[in-house]
């Protein structure tokens, strides 16, 4: 039978005739549809953000020696690792206790118990970090008492670190799950390491829960410049991003465990992930010694400023000479660049500590954040961003939206138009419906390769994302205009 003959015997049970089609692809941008869409409350269609387990596991691969783990069954923990694996292209070796229904039944003790044994013996990790997926959570397994438990019956050596975190993937976002795992990690590591009168020296740098690898290295090159020592804490610069020399490094990278330890004896301490640090860094305030600072990400060149100020207040050092240029020179890209985004308008779309990121580079720019929005947001973050907005010419009928999806963005980009969107691989959908181009920041981007890559921090950043927006703007200024508007020059 050939394809044509075995099409046409296919018999569907539904049949839409092809002008329903067209009737409802038409509608769907319409501003009747956008009403029913807003009015949703039962159904989140292709949401911004990832479940908690996907932020514990990240920062679970950010100290060194840390095999990530599983309490949850097997087909979760491969979302998990799917997921990093696309983003960054990189290996993101963890492990399961693969509970299936007897411990959907009876709980999942013993599958902790054995894959606990099993991973030690198998894998010889420095730590074993432990989060929940799902099942375990509905049923209500007892973490504390199960790992407590697994330690008593040596299933796990006497001495080796083993934080853990509920995380489950019905609640908060990945975000709280980093949040999660990192404030358990350092309290695990931490625990009697305090000494009275000890200083390390050192600035204790969070990045927040940032799956740009980029980011961390331009922080620590940063940090290098002013010659003040640091320790980045939860660090997947080495760990999603070392060499292809013929060498596989199961554990590649990570924070040193001693150095994460004594982090509680440092100088100072700054997160630069507000929001995805609550809880973390409140433990911090409370625990740890020196001065803390909780700041937005250094994106653009006020909050850069602001960064490079405070680190030079907490440690008595000036702003070396080289970063001063730097700025110098991103002023100089903004100055060369503004004409191509000026006055343009733009969806972001993203976590909390990215969306300011976003705002405040748009509003430098002259652009205009003309549609916000959060699938995980909260009014703490809303005032954050409407002060931003109410602050800058640029703000101006910019609008922001707490807890939606991006099938409401698509709403908004079909029915009130912008030039571009700003977010991660899950809008490409909604651009392409729109006609607009996508530009692709955050987490996770699986379609395009070595964007985690690039730096979107510090004057270095700036420049980079001109680069990629402007020029784009420039490509398709090309590829659109008439034969007598090909110039040379743009």
């Amino acid at each position: 039978m050939s394809a044509t003959e075995s099409a046409a015997a296919v018999k569907y049970v539904t049949e839409t005739p092809p002008e329903e089609i067209a009737r409802v692809k038409e509608w769907i941008n319409s501003e009747e549809y956008k009403e029913k869409n807003f009015a949703r409350q039962a159904l989140v269609i292709n949401p911004a953000h990832g479940c908690q387990p996907l932020g514990a596991e990240m920062v679970a691969h950010g100290f060194e020696g840390s095999l990530p783990f599983t309490h949850g069954s097997q087909g979760c923990a491969s979302y998990y690792r799917s997921t990093l694996n696309r983003h960054f292209r990189e290996p993101a070796p963890a492990v399961s206790d693969s509970m299936t229904e007897d411990g959907a039944v009876f709980g999942g003790q013993n599958n902790l118990h054995e894959a606990l044994e099993n991973a030690v013996a198998l894998y010889k990790p420095k730590m074993i970090s432990i989060f929940t997926s799902c099942m375990p959570e509905v049923i209500g397994d007892d973490l504390t008492a199960f790992i407590k438990n697994a330690k008593q019956k040596g299933c796990v050596p006497e001495g080796l670190p083993v934080p853990y975190a509920n995380t489950p993937s019905f609640n908060g976002s990945h975000v709280h799950g980093y949040d999660a795992m990192l404030l358990s990690i350092l309290q695990t590591l931490t625990e009697g390491k305090q000494i009275e009168g000890r200083c390390t020296g050192k600035l204790n740098l969070i990045a927040g829960c940032d799956f740009n690898t980029g980011n961390y290295r331009e922080y620590k090159r940063i940090l290098e410049a002013f010659g003040i020592p640091c320790t980045v804490l939860g660090d997947i610069s080495e760990t999603f991003d070392s060499p292809c020399d013929g060498t596989y490094r199961m554990y590649a990278g990570g924070t040193k465990l001693e150095d994460a330890a004594d982090s509680i004896n440092g100088k100072a301490t700054i997160t630069l992930g507000p929001y995805a640090t609550s809880k973390t860094f409140g433990w911090i305030k409370d625990n740890y010694s020196g001065k803390h600072a909780s700041m937005p990400m250094p994106v653009g060149i006020e909050k850069t400023d602001a960064f490079l100020m405070k680190i030079a207040e907490l440690f008595g050092k000036p702003v070396p000479a080289s970063l001063k240029a730097e700025r110098g020179r991103a002023v100089d890209a903004m100055t060369d660049a503004h004409q191509y985004i000026h006055g343009k308008k733009f969806a972001v779309y993203g976590d909390p500590d990215y969306l300011i990121a976003y705002v405040t580079f748009l509003l430098e720019m002259g652009a205009k954040p003309y549609h916000i929005l959060c699938s995980k947001g909260s009014k703490k973050l809303e005032k954050e961003i409407q002060a931003l907005l109410d602050a800058s010419l640029y703000g101006k009928d910019c609008k922001i939206y707490m807890n939606k999806d991006l099938w409401h963005m698509r709403s908004l980009v079909v029915t009130d138009p912008v030039d571009a969107m700003i977010g991660d691989t899950h809008g490409k959908f909604a651009a392409r419906d729109a006609g607009i181009p996508l530009f692709r920041f955050g987490f996770p981007i699986f379609d395009r390769v070595n964007l985690h890559r690039y730096p979107l921090v510090g004057y270095q950043g700036i420049i980079n994302m001109i680069t990629f927006i402007c020029n784009k703007f420039i490509d398709i200024k090309d590829e659109t205009c008439e034969d007598r508007f090909f110039e040379m020059m743009r």
